[in-house]
């Protein structure tokens, strides 16, 4: 009989929803005939052209099914389920996004612009939620430094700043004001050269297809080696600034989030360990990989500081 640590075996406090998340995973029925009749009826316009990924790590991806249907988008809900239905009448087209502060020309521009301005790949990375679950998604988009190459930062921006879309009418939590989970508008930041860092990835699409609107849709940031609150959904704006943005966690709890949120081992968050994590679709919990396995890409940009002290 196999043994194992009650340590390994999911936190009650942190799946409430761990029916849902077992369901999803290898061996389980599928997801509810309606959703997946709803995923099937899809438009063809939904699929992207873009230059796959050779998955270099070999890593093993989630299914679709696990990706996007166990999500955190708290302008919806608090809950991991509710936002996949909630979501599903959310407008994404057209969609422009604003850009301003130190670049040569504030201006806005629409997502489908950007996408033939600066073509799509697929980037197949690990991502780590801070809550301790897990999984490994295709991404399709493209580096954010194309974006900046274009903006043209002057020597004053030290900061990329980003910003979720506020439109009460569509995100229910945005609605309730101050009774709201969190405060709106979500923001979030990047030092510029983490902003600049190869790894750093602008979405519009996964799975060979666009975004789903639970998902972040139609734009999100993904920074693979920092914890999953850091790749803010549904962007509106994107500022390059002088000074550090604060984000909305480290705003909403400071003791608990701070700015770089570097997926890091070694580094507990307050209310739980960040040692272990659950692989969506797995029973038990595998060991944390430092900077979620990119320490050897990005490992320098943090030469001589105190990961403690800035977590």
């Amino acid at each position: 009989m196999q043994n194992f640590n009650l340590e390994d075996i999911t936190p009650e406090e942190l799946f409430n929803a761990r029916r849902h998340f077992l369901k999803l995973g290898a061996g389980a029925l599928v997801s509810s005939s309606a959703l997946t009749h709803l995923m099937a009826e899809l438009p063809k316009q939904n699929a992207l052209h873009y230059t796959p990924s050779t998955n270099p790590d070999k890593l093993i991806l989630n299914t679709e099914e696990q990706a996007t249907n166990y999500v955190n988008f708290y302008e919806f809900s608090t809950d991991k389920v509710a936002p996949v239905k909630m979501s599903q009448k959310m407008k994404t087209s057209p969609w422009s996004l604003g850009f301003f502060g130190e670049i040569k020309t504030e201006q806005m521009v629409e997502v489908d612009e950007l996408i033939a301005k600066f073509g799509l790949e697929e980037r197949i990375y690990r991502f780590r939620c801070v809550e301790g679950w897990s999984m490994v998604v295709p991404w399709i988009g493209f580096p954010l430094y194309k974006l900046l190459d274009y903006l043209e930062p002057n020597s004053n921006a030290k900061y990329v700043k980003f910003t979720t879309r506020h439109e009460p009418a569509m995100f229910p939590d945005q609605a309730k004001g101050i009774f709201a989970s969190i405060k709106h508008p979500y923001v979030e930041g990047l030092r510029m050269d983490e902003a600049r860092h190869p790894l750093t990835f602008i979405a519009v699409g996964m799975y060979g297809k666009r975004l789903l609107p639970q998902n972040g849709a139609p734009m999100r940031l993904v920074v693979p080696w920092k914890y999953g609150f850091k790749s803010i959904k549904s962007l509106d704006l994107i500022e390059c600034v002088t000074e550090e943005p604060r984000n909305t966690w480290q705003d909403q709890n400071p003791d608990e989030y701070g700015f770089y949120a570097n997926v890091n081992p070694e580094v507990d968050h307050p209310r739980w360990t960040q040692a272990k994590e659950r692989v969506l679709g797995k029973l038990f919990k595998q060991p944390t990989l430092k900077f979620n396995g990119y320490e050897k890409e990005v490992a320098s940009l943090y030469a001589g500081m105190d990961l403690r002290k800035y977590f």
